[in-house]
């Protein structure tokens, strides 16, 4: 009865149009306040308590680099490598574009932000170089969800701190899955490109090549900074981000100069915004977590699942259809941030692998970026491309099924998420 009053209530909020932290607030302070006896003292504790966690420092760090690194020209020179190594394919560009949100995923942790540094310049360019304006916009929405899967991932932050998992760990577990999703949905735009005899670009010679690569040379470094210094031991995932930050810094005003310095107050005032705009929706999801320990919901919802038979198999397969059906009405992190409490115990209890479980909520949160009504990559697309949700909707579906049957794949086969992490000794 209290799952349903609370859940009720949280639902009523959001159908209002209520901003989902407010609401998540307002559910927690409602509920408390006139059918708990729970202190004030106690939940002023537990909010102070919750976000002082070291983890949460490095959100607003790696939301600085990825706008340092938006604004900063390393997009630029990612698609112009990506380009010279695979342009000359069937639908070059188009590959081009899955390679560079690859490789800028691997640097901003971040899918809106990915879909702004390539979509901006790629999809114009596509258009230009004779590509219907669909297949770019479907190609671009899709990629850039490898931003919150190939690490570093704020996302993966978010369900660390939720759920008390490694953060270093869910890193390295992200590599294999994000590599093979590229893959996959570079076949998907080979395959349609070849069918519809897209164009193809000139093939560039080694000397071409091997100068993008030194162009693009500091960018891609902060992928062996990032993920190196977190796998040698030498920082921390948040040092790491900050590390990204500082260096991001370096190389857009100093390196590449594509970012004047009077222009830094402005990335830092928006990075700011991001990064309250994020801690308050952990400090609200925090304040809900709270309540539904003490209300003793995830622990019932463990044990009423575990009486009615439910297996590992039909267990992640609620997980998929549950998660996918709040994609509908909600973004990543707050996602992640109300469902990963309850969903974990109820995991752990039937012997699902912590980082595995991880690696299966961040699918599902790429699928949700990509389709109405909220999907946050969606709308960034959509004002890219100057084309109506509708019709960008439209555009994605064969990309969106590609990433369909990748889930169904990362789901059921433990390895693909486990077996890199396990070969470092990050997992047993």
């Amino acid at each position: 009865m209290s799952a349903l009053i609370i859940f009720g209530l949280l639902l009523a909020l959001m159908l209002t149009g209520m901003p989902i932290s407010i609401a998540l607030g307002l559910t927690v302070l409602t509920f408390l306040f006139t059918m708990t006896d729970v202190p004030v003292q106690a939940v002023a504790l537990k909010l102070f308590s919750g976000i002082e966690n070291f983890e949460i420092m490095a959100i607003p760090f790696f939301i600085l680099a990825g706008n340092f690194l938006t604004h900063g020209g390393v997009a630029r020179r990612m698609i112009a490598f990506a380009s010279s190594l695979i342009g000359h394919w069937a639908g070059g560009l188009g590959l081009a574009g899955v390679l560079a949100c690859a490789l800028f995923a691997a640097v901003s942790g971040s899918s809106p932000a990915t879909v702004v540094a390539i979509g901006s310049i790629l999809m114009p360019a596509m258009v230009k170089a004779g590509f219907p304006p669909r297949f770019g916009a479907g190609v671009i929405t899709t990629s850039g969800a490898l931003g919150i899967l190939i690490p570093p991932s704020i996302v993966m932050v978010l369900y660390s701190i939720s759920t008390n998992s490694s953060v270093g760990a869910l890193f390295m577990a992200g590599v294999v899955p994000g590599l093979m999703l590229a893959t996959l949905l570079g076949v998907t735009t080979w395959w349609r490109a070849w069918r519809g005899n897209y164009p193809r670009q000139p093939k560039a010679t080694w000397a071409q090549r091997l100068k993008a690569l030194r162009d693009s040379f500091w960018g891609l470094m902060l992928i062996v900074i990032v993920l190196g210094g977190i796998y040698t031991g030498l920082f921390t995932p948040t040092e790491a981000a900050a590390m990204s930050a500082v260096y991001a810094f370096i190389i857009a005003v100093f390196v590449y100069k594509d970012l004047k310095l009077s222009d830094v107050p402005r990335v830092l005032l928006a990075s700011a915004n991001m990064s309250a705009m994020l801690l308050y929706i952990i400090t609200n999801a925090v304040l809900f977590s709270f309540l539904m320990t003490s209300e003793h919901i995830p622990q019932n919802m463990a044990q009423w699942l575990l009486n009615a038979g439910l297996g590992p198999i039909a267990f992640l397969l609620l997980v998929n259809v549950l998660l996918l059906v709040a994609g509908n009405v909600m973004e990543p992190s707050s996602i992640v941030l109300i469902l990963a409490p309850i969903l974990f115990p109820v995991a752990m209890h039937l012997g699902i692998d912590p980082i595995h479980f991880g690696i299966i909520m961040v699918v599902n949160m790429e699928v949700g970026m990509c389709h109405p009504p909220v999907g946050l990559n969606l709308y960034v697309a959509s004002g890219i491309a100057k084309m109506g949700i509708t019709e960008l909707t439209i555009a994605v579906w064969p990309w969106l099924l590609t990433m369909l049957v990748f889930l169904g794949l990362v789901t059921y086969i433990p390895a693909i998420s486990l077996a890199f992490p396990r070969w470092l000794g990050m997992v047993n």
